[in-house]
Protein backbone atom coordinates (compact mmCIF):
# COMPACT_ATOMS: atom_id res chain seq x y z
CA UNK A 1 0.00 0.00 0.00
CA UNK A 2 3.22 2.14 0.72
CA UNK A 3 4.65 1.28 -2.70
CA UNK A 4 1.09 2.61 -4.32
CA UNK A 5 1.22 5.47 -2.31
CA UNK A 6 4.96 6.31 -2.99
CA UNK A 7 4.56 5.73 -7.17
CA UNK A 8 0.97 7.89 -7.25
CA UNK A 9 3.02 10.74 -5.31
CA UNK A 10 5.74 10.44 -7.38
CA UNK A 11 4.34 10.12 -10.73
CA UNK A 12 1.23 11.69 -10.34
CA UNK A 13 1.59 14.06 -12.69
CA UNK A 14 2.84 11.97 -15.37
CA UNK A 15 -0.68 9.91 -15.14
CA UNK A 16 -2.78 13.05 -14.84
CA UNK A 17 -1.54 14.24 -18.32
CA UNK A 18 -1.22 10.76 -19.84
CA UNK A 19 -5.09 10.48 -18.83
CA UNK A 20 -5.53 13.45 -20.31
CA UNK A 21 -4.36 13.10 -23.23
CA UNK A 22 -6.22 9.97 -23.88
CA UNK A 23 -9.67 11.84 -22.82
CA UNK A 24 -8.43 14.26 -25.47
CA UNK A 25 -7.71 12.02 -28.25
CA UNK A 26 -11.20 10.81 -27.26
CA UNK A 27 -13.12 13.67 -27.28
CA UNK A 28 -11.02 14.70 -30.91
CA UNK A 29 -12.27 11.26 -32.28
CA UNK A 30 -15.83 11.53 -31.57
CA UNK A 31 -15.86 15.09 -32.87
CA UNK A 32 -14.02 13.62 -36.14
CA UNK A 33 -16.50 10.88 -36.68
CA UNK A 34 -19.68 12.99 -36.34
CA UNK A 35 -18.19 15.83 -38.64
CA UNK A 36 -17.50 12.83 -40.86
CA UNK A 37 -20.44 12.01 -40.98
CA UNK A 38 -21.93 15.39 -41.11
CA UNK A 39 -19.56 15.61 -44.62
CA UNK A 40 -20.90 12.69 -45.72
CA UNK A 41 -24.63 13.67 -45.25
CA UNK A 42 -23.84 16.75 -47.07
CA UNK A 43 -22.10 14.90 -50.30
CA UNK A 44 -25.13 12.43 -50.43
CA UNK A 45 -27.40 15.98 -50.24
CA UNK A 46 -25.81 17.49 -52.20
CA UNK A 47 -25.70 14.93 -54.68
CA UNK A 48 -29.32 14.54 -54.44
CA UNK A 49 -29.78 17.90 -55.26
CA UNK A 50 -27.52 17.65 -58.69
CA UNK A 51 -29.39 14.84 -59.60
CA UNK A 52 -33.22 17.02 -58.70
CA UNK A 53 -31.42 19.84 -60.72
CA UNK A 54 -30.55 16.99 -63.50
CA UNK A 55 -34.01 16.46 -63.66
CA UNK A 56 -35.48 19.90 -63.63
CA UNK A 57 -33.20 20.81 -66.68
CA UNK A 58 -34.06 17.74 -68.76
CA UNK A 59 -37.93 18.47 -67.65
CA UNK A 60 -37.55 21.84 -68.88
CA UNK A 61 -35.77 21.27 -72.02
CA UNK A 62 -38.18 18.76 -73.26
CA UNK A 63 -41.24 21.48 -71.76
CA UNK A 64 -39.28 23.67 -74.29
CA UNK A 65 -39.15 21.89 -76.74
CA UNK A 66 -42.99 21.23 -77.05
CA UNK A 67 -43.49 24.39 -76.65
CA UNK A 68 -41.81 25.32 -79.56
CA UNK A 69 -44.31 22.29 -81.34
CA UNK A 70 -47.18 23.68 -80.41
CA UNK A 71 -46.10 26.73 -81.97
CA UNK A 72 -45.42 25.20 -85.05
CA UNK A 73 -48.72 22.75 -85.09
CA UNK A 74 -51.09 25.28 -84.02
CA UNK A 75 -50.91 28.57 -82.74
CA UNK A 76 -48.67 29.90 -85.97
CA UNK A 77 -50.90 28.34 -88.94
CA UNK A 78 -54.15 29.77 -87.25
CA UNK A 79 -52.46 33.40 -87.27
CA UNK A 80 -50.81 32.91 -91.00
CA UNK A 81 -54.02 32.25 -92.85
CA UNK A 82 -55.47 34.59 -90.73
CA UNK A 83 -52.88 37.28 -91.63
CA UNK A 84 -53.01 36.24 -95.41
CA UNK A 85 -56.68 36.57 -95.91
CA UNK A 86 -56.50 39.96 -94.28
CA UNK A 87 -53.58 41.59 -96.85
CA UNK A 88 -55.19 40.02 -99.81
CA UNK A 89 -58.37 41.96 -98.98
CA UNK A 90 -56.90 45.13 -98.19
CA UNK A 91 -54.21 45.08 -100.79
CA UNK A 92 -55.49 44.40 -103.74
CA UNK A 93 -53.73 44.84 -107.05
CA UNK A 94 -56.15 42.54 -109.04
CA UNK A 95 -58.85 45.45 -109.85
CA UNK A 96 -55.18 47.84 -111.34
CA UNK A 97 -53.91 44.96 -113.18
CA UNK A 98 -57.29 44.40 -114.78
CA UNK A 99 -57.82 48.25 -115.80
CA UNK A 100 -54.35 48.09 -117.63
CA UNK A 101 -54.89 45.04 -119.38
CA UNK A 102 -58.75 46.36 -120.73
CA UNK A 103 -57.53 49.49 -121.55
CA UNK A 104 -54.68 48.51 -123.75
CA UNK A 105 -55.23 50.69 -127.12
CA UNK A 106 -57.93 52.94 -125.05
CA UNK A 107 -56.31 54.43 -122.02
CA UNK A 108 -54.10 57.93 -122.47
CA UNK A 109 -50.59 57.77 -121.86
CA UNK A 110 -51.32 59.68 -118.50
CA UNK A 111 -53.92 57.05 -117.25
CA UNK A 112 -51.71 54.08 -118.52
CA UNK A 113 -48.91 56.05 -116.21
CA UNK A 114 -51.45 57.04 -113.18
CA UNK A 115 -52.18 53.67 -113.25
CA UNK A 116 -49.05 52.02 -113.77
CA UNK A 117 -47.75 54.01 -110.64
CA UNK A 118 -50.21 53.02 -108.14
CA UNK A 119 -49.40 49.22 -109.57
CA UNK A 120 -45.79 49.74 -108.59
CA UNK A 121 -46.64 51.56 -104.99
CA UNK A 122 -49.41 48.56 -103.95
CA UNK A 123 -46.71 45.87 -105.52
CA UNK A 124 -43.95 46.75 -103.15
CA UNK A 125 -46.61 47.54 -100.64
CA UNK A 126 -48.00 44.15 -100.26
CA UNK A 127 -44.62 42.13 -100.93
CA UNK A 128 -43.00 44.07 -97.93
CA UNK A 129 -45.95 44.34 -95.67
CA UNK A 130 -46.28 40.55 -96.03
CA UNK A 131 -42.80 39.95 -95.57
CA UNK A 132 -42.52 42.27 -92.45
CA UNK A 133 -45.29 41.10 -91.24
CA UNK A 134 -44.94 37.40 -91.57
CA UNK A 135 -41.67 37.60 -89.98
CA UNK A 136 -42.55 39.77 -86.91
CA UNK A 137 -45.62 37.52 -86.33
CA UNK A 138 -43.77 34.61 -86.13
CA UNK A 139 -41.46 35.98 -83.49
CA UNK A 140 -44.33 37.53 -81.31
CA UNK A 141 -46.07 34.25 -81.32
CA UNK A 142 -42.96 32.16 -79.70
CA UNK A 143 -41.74 35.23 -77.57
CA UNK A 144 -45.82 34.41 -76.28
CA UNK A 145 -45.89 31.15 -76.15
CA UNK A 146 -41.77 31.11 -74.26
CA UNK A 147 -42.94 33.48 -71.73
CA UNK A 148 -46.42 31.68 -71.03
CA UNK A 149 -44.92 28.35 -71.32
CA UNK A 150 -42.20 29.21 -68.88
CA UNK A 151 -44.41 30.97 -66.24
CA UNK A 152 -46.49 27.48 -66.13
CA UNK A 153 -43.99 25.20 -66.14
CA UNK A 154 -42.34 27.50 -62.76
CA UNK A 155 -46.39 27.97 -61.11
CA UNK A 156 -46.93 24.01 -61.70
CA UNK A 157 -43.16 23.08 -59.90
CA UNK A 158 -44.05 25.41 -57.22
CA UNK A 159 -47.43 23.95 -56.64
CA UNK A 160 -46.28 20.31 -56.80
CA UNK A 161 -43.66 21.59 -54.12
CA UNK A 162 -46.55 23.39 -51.97
CA UNK A 163 -48.64 22.38 -49.04
CA UNK A 164 -51.03 24.92 -50.04
CA UNK A 165 -54.18 24.11 -52.22
CA UNK A 166 -53.88 25.04 -56.25
CA UNK A 167 -56.68 27.13 -55.43
CA UNK A 168 -54.53 29.16 -52.69
CA UNK A 169 -51.59 29.84 -55.07
CA UNK A 170 -51.59 32.86 -57.57
CA UNK A 171 -51.67 30.67 -60.83
CA UNK A 172 -52.70 32.14 -64.58
CA UNK A 173 -56.21 31.19 -64.68
CA UNK A 174 -57.70 29.87 -68.10
CA UNK A 175 -59.25 33.06 -69.28
CA UNK A 176 -55.73 34.91 -68.73
CA UNK A 177 -54.13 32.58 -70.55
CA UNK A 178 -56.54 32.50 -73.64
CA UNK A 179 -56.95 36.65 -73.42
CA UNK A 180 -53.01 36.49 -73.40
CA UNK A 181 -52.65 34.09 -76.24
CA UNK A 182 -55.89 36.08 -78.63
CA UNK A 183 -54.32 39.43 -78.33
CA UNK A 184 -51.57 38.06 -81.02
CA UNK A 185 -54.53 38.85 -83.50
CA UNK A 186 -54.01 42.50 -82.74
CA UNK A 187 -51.89 42.92 -85.58
CA UNK A 188 -54.49 41.39 -88.06
CA UNK A 189 -57.67 43.04 -86.33
CA UNK A 190 -56.98 46.27 -85.17
CA UNK A 191 -53.45 47.57 -86.34
CA UNK A 192 -53.38 46.72 -90.15
CA UNK A 193 -54.92 49.80 -91.60
CA UNK A 194 -52.04 52.07 -89.73
CA UNK A 195 -49.46 49.31 -91.01
CA UNK A 196 -50.76 49.62 -94.44
CA UNK A 197 -50.77 53.40 -94.20
CA UNK A 198 -47.27 53.60 -93.62
CA UNK A 199 -45.76 51.01 -94.89
CA UNK A 200 -46.96 52.54 -98.34
CA UNK A 201 -45.20 55.66 -97.19
CA UNK A 202 -42.05 54.43 -96.96
CA UNK A 203 -42.84 52.70 -100.01
CA UNK A 204 -43.86 55.48 -101.40
CA UNK A 205 -40.19 57.41 -99.82
CA UNK A 206 -38.21 54.85 -101.16
CA UNK A 207 -39.36 54.33 -104.93
CA UNK A 208 -40.24 57.74 -105.52
CA UNK A 209 -37.91 58.90 -109.23
CA UNK A 210 -37.79 55.04 -109.92
CA UNK A 211 -39.56 54.67 -113.67
CA UNK A 212 -41.12 51.60 -115.24
CA UNK A 213 -38.07 51.56 -117.56
CA UNK A 214 -35.74 51.25 -114.82
CA UNK A 215 -33.81 48.21 -114.72
CA UNK A 216 -34.37 45.78 -111.79
CA UNK A 217 -31.50 43.30 -110.64
CA UNK A 218 -31.31 40.68 -107.40
CA UNK A 219 -29.13 43.25 -105.98
CA UNK A 220 -31.47 46.67 -106.94
CA UNK A 221 -34.71 44.25 -105.71
CA UNK A 222 -32.67 43.17 -102.58
CA UNK A 223 -31.36 46.95 -101.71
CA UNK A 224 -35.06 48.40 -102.21
CA UNK A 225 -36.99 45.88 -100.30
CA UNK A 226 -34.32 46.25 -96.96
CA UNK A 227 -34.54 50.21 -97.93
CA UNK A 228 -38.37 50.41 -97.28
CA UNK A 229 -38.32 48.30 -94.21
CA UNK A 230 -35.48 50.81 -92.84
CA UNK A 231 -37.64 53.86 -93.14
CA UNK A 232 -40.68 51.89 -92.10
CA UNK A 233 -38.78 50.85 -89.10
CA UNK A 234 -37.00 54.29 -88.02
CA UNK A 235 -39.62 56.44 -88.73
CA UNK A 236 -41.09 57.65 -85.78
CA UNK A 237 -40.39 56.95 -82.00
CA UNK A 238 -38.01 54.26 -81.19
CA UNK A 239 -39.83 50.55 -81.34
CA UNK A 240 -42.93 52.53 -82.69
CA UNK A 241 -43.48 49.17 -84.68
CA UNK A 242 -44.24 47.17 -81.23
CA UNK A 243 -47.22 48.86 -81.60
CA UNK A 244 -48.81 46.90 -84.76
CA UNK A 245 -48.05 43.69 -82.53
CA UNK A 246 -49.58 44.68 -79.03
CA UNK A 247 -52.01 47.09 -77.56
CA UNK A 248 -50.38 49.63 -76.02
CA UNK A 249 -50.54 48.71 -71.86
CA UNK A 250 -51.19 51.51 -69.40
CA UNK A 251 -49.32 50.53 -66.27
CA UNK A 252 -48.75 53.55 -65.05
CA UNK A 253 -49.03 53.33 -60.83
CA UNK A 254 -49.75 49.80 -61.24
CA UNK A 255 -47.79 47.19 -58.75
CA UNK A 256 -47.11 44.15 -59.96
CA UNK A 257 -49.18 42.48 -56.84
CA UNK A 258 -51.62 45.06 -58.33
CA UNK A 259 -51.91 43.72 -61.98
CA UNK A 260 -53.62 41.13 -62.97
CA UNK A 261 -51.79 38.14 -64.50
CA UNK A 262 -52.65 39.24 -67.95
CA UNK A 263 -51.13 42.56 -67.72
CA UNK A 264 -47.92 41.05 -66.02
CA UNK A 265 -47.55 38.83 -69.10
CA UNK A 266 -48.22 41.65 -71.55
CA UNK A 267 -46.24 43.65 -69.86
CA UNK A 268 -42.85 41.29 -69.76
CA UNK A 269 -43.99 40.55 -73.50
CA UNK A 270 -43.56 44.10 -74.50
CA UNK A 271 -39.95 44.66 -72.60
CA UNK A 272 -38.69 41.74 -74.20
CA UNK A 273 -40.25 43.44 -77.87
CA UNK A 274 -38.44 47.09 -76.52
CA UNK A 275 -34.96 45.25 -75.42
CA UNK A 276 -31.67 45.42 -77.72
CA UNK A 277 -31.92 41.49 -77.73
CA UNK A 278 -35.06 41.00 -80.08
CA UNK A 279 -34.95 44.17 -82.05
CA UNK A 280 -30.84 42.56 -83.30
CA UNK A 281 -33.07 39.55 -83.68
CA UNK A 282 -35.65 41.28 -86.16
CA UNK A 283 -33.07 42.50 -88.14
CA UNK A 284 -31.30 39.52 -88.80
CA UNK A 285 -34.66 38.04 -89.57
CA UNK A 286 -35.97 40.38 -92.21
CA UNK A 287 -32.42 40.45 -94.26
CA UNK A 288 -32.21 36.23 -94.04
CA UNK A 289 -35.97 36.06 -95.47
CA UNK A 290 -35.53 39.06 -97.67
CA UNK A 291 -32.26 37.18 -99.08
CA UNK A 292 -34.15 34.27 -99.49
CA UNK A 293 -37.07 35.71 -101.14
CA UNK A 294 -35.61 37.68 -104.04
CA UNK A 295 -32.79 34.36 -104.46
CA UNK A 296 -36.05 32.59 -105.13
CA UNK A 297 -37.51 34.81 -107.59
CA UNK A 298 -34.45 34.50 -109.67
CA UNK A 299 -34.33 30.79 -109.53
CA UNK A 300 -37.87 30.14 -109.84
CA UNK A 301 -39.95 31.19 -113.23
CA UNK A 302 -41.57 33.89 -110.73
CA UNK A 303 -39.27 35.98 -111.98
CA UNK A 304 -36.44 34.97 -114.32
CA UNK A 305 -33.35 37.36 -115.83
CA UNK A 306 -33.09 39.50 -112.16
CA UNK A 307 -29.53 38.87 -112.71
CA UNK A 308 -29.03 40.24 -115.78
CA UNK A 309 -31.85 42.73 -114.84
CA UNK A 310 -35.25 43.50 -116.09
CA UNK A 311 -37.16 46.53 -116.51
CA UNK A 312 -39.62 47.58 -113.47
CA UNK A 313 -42.72 47.24 -115.67
CA UNK A 314 -42.12 43.48 -116.32
CA UNK A 315 -41.20 42.83 -112.64
CA UNK A 316 -44.08 44.13 -111.11
CA UNK A 317 -46.31 41.44 -111.91
CA UNK A 318 -44.25 38.85 -110.49
CA UNK A 319 -43.72 40.78 -107.21
CA UNK A 320 -47.19 40.60 -106.90
CA UNK A 321 -47.27 36.68 -107.12
CA UNK A 322 -44.67 36.62 -104.58
CA UNK A 323 -47.42 37.25 -102.05
CA UNK A 324 -48.77 33.63 -101.30
CA UNK A 325 -45.22 32.61 -101.29
CA UNK A 326 -44.51 34.63 -98.21
CA UNK A 327 -47.80 33.31 -96.52
CA UNK A 328 -47.58 30.09 -97.28
CA UNK A 329 -48.66 28.08 -94.08
CA UNK A 330 -45.97 27.47 -91.40
CA UNK A 331 -45.54 23.85 -92.31
CA UNK A 332 -44.55 24.50 -96.09
CA UNK A 333 -42.99 28.06 -95.94
CA UNK A 334 -39.78 27.54 -96.51
CA UNK A 335 -38.88 31.01 -95.04
CA UNK A 336 -39.89 30.47 -91.67
CA UNK A 337 -38.28 27.66 -91.18
CA UNK A 338 -35.16 29.48 -92.31
CA UNK A 339 -35.40 32.05 -89.90
CA UNK A 340 -36.00 29.57 -86.78
CA UNK A 341 -33.02 27.45 -87.22
CA UNK A 342 -31.09 30.65 -87.19
CA UNK A 343 -28.59 30.18 -84.49
CA UNK A 344 -29.33 33.28 -83.60
CA UNK A 345 -32.61 33.39 -83.05
CA UNK A 346 -32.47 29.50 -81.54
CA UNK A 347 -30.02 31.16 -78.64
CA UNK A 348 -32.44 33.81 -78.41
CA UNK A 349 -35.63 31.28 -77.68
CA UNK A 350 -33.58 29.40 -75.28
CA UNK A 351 -32.27 32.05 -73.10
CA UNK A 352 -35.73 33.68 -73.44
CA UNK A 353 -37.46 30.41 -71.78
CA UNK A 354 -34.91 30.23 -69.35
CA UNK A 355 -35.37 33.54 -68.49
CA UNK A 356 -31.72 33.98 -68.17
CA UNK A 357 -29.76 37.96 -68.77
CA UNK A 358 -28.10 37.85 -72.55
Amino acid sequence: MDFVRGFWRKHRRKVLVTAGCLGSGYLLYKLYNSHTRKLADLERELAHQRENDEFIKNQMKAHFENIQLIVDSTTLPHAMQYLSIRISEEIDVSDVMERLDKGKGMLSSSEKLQFWDELKILSFTRMVLSLWSVTLLSLYIRVQVNILGRHLYVDTARALGSSRLLEDLDLIDRNDEQKYLSSADFLVTNAMPGLISDMQDAVREVLKGKQLKDVITTRVLQETVMRVMDVFMSTGSPHHWVDYLMMPQDTSGSSDEAMSKFQQLMVETREVLISTEFTDIVEISLKCFTDALVEEMETQTIAGGLVTGKPLAKVLPQIEKTMHVITAEPSKNRFLHLIKDLPEVKLFFTLLYANMPQ
